[in-house]
């Protein structure tokens, strides 16, 4: 059958009940239960009892089903949730439709972000902080010792910025927005600053390199971090993401759903692949060549950190973006060549190519960073992705990432233990 989008101008295909189980492969009761979950949008049919399905939307969750299946039925279904957010297809990957790489290449950060919240492009968008909320973060990271990581650094400080905001329970979309305009550049201002003359003015971007780099910021290195910042804003339903939208259907604040995410992005599986990154571009220019620092981590059964990427059969869109940036600085060349050493002495074991992780390597070890400062460029960036999925979810019905355990214990009962 077809209907048509109210107001939409065009037709859409939509399907019955019994076709969109037939398509799916399950019973007419599994569909709905697919909507109670949020994984499938349903229209009444006009004076019927019965309801139609958008065709597309079923035929994406069969693909993500049959992928995720592994061959079990019914496996994959619970690990899928419907976003208007993300899309990663075809190694490419999209922001509301639009390709994500192109779009880094002429927005700033703060654009990006807002067109990832609202669909909107707010040209010239700069996010500000409340002194008292920079106060509240600063105090509290203040605190801490002086060995703490950055990611703990921004842990604390999304918490102190959350009890500085009183309203920071009100869920409606403009009160959550709000907070995020203020809570990233807070982030920002609670981390340590690396040079003594800096200020909080300008870009995100140029507020952040003060707090990563002891070099000042030229044009071109500059511009490179933004990029890096608008590629990492979101990547669909990533480990940190999956947190965050389990908070937020729990109905957590917007502070409290950033604090799960930054919970799970420091694990050297996600956030922190970076700075391993990062160590092991440094290693191969202390070398002089990636071969035996390779032959190393592969004779102690490691993983070589900045290649590969499930998602992507050929090189991560974002690495390719950022090498092409990182080829017009003239001190980013020994990183980069190094770089290029690991992804072509390593392809000799196994045919992995380049992710962001390397790329952000190159650009943290040109620069005068740490080794933790990818870390703190993933983390800050990917907050605004967590807000949007935050908002996302406070749109679904409450509670509704609750997946049932499989239970594999002792059969009860079983008498009391001594």
């Amino acid at each position: 059958m077809r209907d048509q989008e109210p107001g939409s101008g065009h037709p859409e295909r939509r399907l019955t009940t019994k076709e969109a189980a037939e398509l799916l492969g399950v019973k007419p009761e599994t569909v709905y239960a697919y909507v109670s979950r949020g994984q499938l949008g349903s229209r009444r049919v006009p004076g019927g009892r019965g309801s139609t399905f958008d065709a597309q939307e079923v035929e994406t969750l069969a693909r993500r089903n049959r992928r995720e299946s592994n061959g079990t039925p019914g496996t994959g279904a619970e690990q899928s949730v419907r976003t208007r957010l993300t899309l990663i297809d075809q190694d490419r990957y999209y922001y509301r439709g639009v390709d994500a790489t192109e779009l880094a290449a002429r927005h700033s950060y703060e654009e990006v972000a807002e067109w990832l919240w609202t669909g909107r492009m707010r040209t010239g968008a700069t996010f500000t902080a409340p002194p008292a909320s920079v106060e509240a973060a600063r105090r509290a990271v203040g605190a801490l010792p002086e060995h703490t990581g950055p990611t703990d650094r921004l842990r604390v400080a999304a918490i102190a910025a959350a009890v500085a905001d009183p309203l920071r329970f009100d869920l409606s979309q403009d009160a959550v927005l709000g907070a995020a305009r203020t809570l990233i550049p807070t982030l920002v201002a609670a981390l340590p600053a690396k040079l003594p003359a800096h200020r909080d003015g300008g870009s995100l971007a140029q507020r952040l390199w003060g707090r990563l780099s002891w070099q000042p910021a030229a044009e071109a290195p500059l511009h490179v971090l933004d990029t890096a910042l608008a590629l990492l804003v979101d990547h669909d339903l990533a480990a940190s993401t999956l947190a965050v939208r389990v908070a937020a259907s729990a109905r957590a604040h917007a502070y409290a759903a950033v604090t799960a995410g930054l919970g799970v992005i420091e694990g050297p599986l996600h956030g922190a692949a970076s700075g391993l990154a990062h160590r092991l571009v440094l290693e191969v220019l202390d070398q002089g060549s990636a071969g035996p620092v390779i032959a190393e981590e592969l004779r102690a059964g490691r993983r070589i950190p900045g290649l590969g990427h499930r998602l992507y059969t050929q090189e991560d869109p974002r690495a390719r973006a950022l090498f092409a940036l990182l080829e017009e600085i003239p001190e980013a060349a020994p990183a980069l060549a190094a770089a290029r050493d690991i992804v072509a002495t390593a392809a000799r074991h196994t045919p992995l190519h380049a992710n962001v992780d390397l790329a952000l390597a190159v650009l943290t070890a040109s620069c005068g960073m740490e080794a933790s400062a990818g870390e703190t460029v993933f983390a800050v960036a990917r907050t605004a992705g967590w807000i949007a999925h935050a908002l996302e979810e406070y749109g679904e019905r409450p509670l509704r990432m609750r997946p049932s355990g499989l239970y594999v214990g002792p059969k009860p009962p079983r008498p009391l233990p001594e």
